[in-house]
């Protein structure tokens, strides 16, 4: 029962100080409100910008900070195999369409939108050419890539076996961000189920999936580079690199990183409670919490667990009775979140 002890542990801790970019934002709001006032802030943006414009910026945007004569390649995992369709990184001159040269990938993909973005033409502007959605990547990885569904899995990118696309450790929370960027500015044309799988988070339309990639991959040297750049050719941010927890304020699931130290730590937002209801308790018990949970689990003062029940929904009633809970003191568990249970 060791994760019921309680250890106090004072980490050092670095924030960010909140961009000025989002000085006019009301950062106190959560859910839709804050949804709808970022999608205010990312609306302002430079109509005139190309698709054909990108080609040029991506040289910064997607610079390899180790090596300024080189663009990161969004998918790419390995420089030193041989196999170019593989690689990670590539000379900042090889653009274009052949074999081993890199091009501009729609992480969104242009045919998924609802409706689908249209060609991708070096003089069209509007959504095919918003730079939040285009990434350096081989022309080889992104024809493999193409309009494939991002499922989850592990390791570097690659077709799953049921044809969907996995992007590869170290790329699932730079496409979680971007997709979440694209439905924060395209709203119901760029849908995430339209590019995603799996389980909404709650009642919201942010599929678990990619809440889970933007906790589980912080951001990276890459992705913080995009944003200065854009912001000056494009006018506009990518709230969510700057911020990962504004997803979850905005749509809850797995708590991500808080940069600006000013989101999750706040008493007016808790990523995740539960009520105990009525306590003391008699003949039932009611059990609500504030988002789904995977399991729920009583345990009597000496650590013996008692109940048990997995895959529970947002309020789990349990009949004392028939479970024969005798009377006492216990403790009830979720996701790591204790209460203590008086039965009498």
């Amino acid at each position: 029962m060791k994760k019921l002890l309680l250890v106090l542990y004072i980490a050092p801790t670095l924030f960010y100080a909140q961009q000025s970019y989002y000085d006019d934002v009301d950062l106190t709001l959560t859910g839709q409100a804050l949804y709808d006032e970022l999608q205010q802030k990312v609306a302002v943006f430079n109509e005139n910008y190309t698709y054909g414009e990108f080609r040029d910026s991506l040289i910064f945007t997607d610079n390899n900070p180790q090596n300024s004569t080189e663009v990161v390649l969004t998918y790419g995992f390995n420089d030193t195999d041989g196999d170019c369709t593989t690689d990670r990184t590539r000379d900042n001159e090889l653009f274009g369409g052949a074999v081993c040269e890199f091009n501009r990938e729609h992480v969104f993909a242009r045919s998924l939108a609802d409706p689908p973005m249209g060609p991708a033409e070096n003089d069209l502007t509007g959504i095919v050419a918003d730079p939040h959605n285009l990434r350096a990547t081989d022309v080889q990885r992104n024809g493999i890539r193409g309009s494939r569904l991002f499922d989850d899995a592990t390791g570097n990118s690659r077709v799953l076996g049921n044809g969907n696309w996995y992007p590869g450790d170290e790329w699932k929370g730079d496409v979680a961000r971007v997709i979440m960027f694209m439905f924060l500015r395209y709203e119901d044309r760029c849908l995430p189920s339209l590019t995603g799988t799996g389980a909404f988070e709650g009642d919201t339309e942010m599929l678990q999936l990619f809440l889970e990639w933007n906790a589980e991959d912080p951001v990276s040297d890459i992705e913080e580079q995009r944003n200065p750049q854009l912001e000056i050719e494009y006018g506009s941010r990518n709230p969510f690199i700057d911020n990962p927890a504004l997803a979850t304020v905005i749509w809850g699931g797995t708590p991500a990183e808080d940069i600006w130290g000013i989101l999750l730590s706040t008493e007016a937002f808790d990523p995740f409670s539960f009520s105990i209801s009525p306590n003391p308790a008699q003949d039932f018990v009611t059990i609500t919490t504030t988002s789904p949970v995977q399991e729920i689990t009583i345990y009597d003062i000496i650590g013996r667990v008692i109940y048990n029940t997995k895959n529970s929904s947002l309020s789990t009633t349990i009949t004392i009775g028939t479970q024969d809970i005798p009377n006492g003191i216990y403790l009830v568990e979720i996701d790591d979140t204790v209460q203590r249970l008086i039965v009498q």
